[in-house]
């Protein structure tokens, strides 16, 4: 098992699970953060920590794409280790639907 990043973080991007994680699993994309599947250790301290609640366990169904588009990206983007400031509009996008068909970005984020 592990932990996969959702929509739900899409333009949201609330860093507060990177703070936690106790072997920096998370990559930050331009406007979502991923889990790297192969680093993630399965504790689950993170998935409480998103106030977006866009981190859930692989073994709930209907999250292969998910857990692809994590493993895809975690390979590409940098890695993040430390808190950021989320977006100035993250609340507002925060429970939105469809966000991934119209705002996902395939480009990296900044990183540490």
């Amino acid at each position: 098992m592990t932990y996969v990043v959702t929509d739900a973080c899409i333009k949201c991007k609330y860093t507060d699970c990177v703070e936690v994680c106790p072997v920096d699993c998370f990559y930050e994309g331009d406007n979502m953060l991923v889990i790297n599947p192969s680093e993630c250790i399965d504790c689950g301290v993170c998935e409480p920590e998103c106030p977006a609640e866009a981190i859930l366990p692989d073994t709930e169904s209907g999250l292969e794409q998910w857990l692809e588009l994590n493993a895809k990206f975690s390979a590409e983007w940098p890695n993040i280790t430390q808190s950021k400031e989320p977006p100035v509009d993250a609340d507002e996008h925060k429970g939105e639907e469809a966000k991934f068909e119209k705002y996902f970005s395939p480009e990296p984020g900044e990183g540490d």
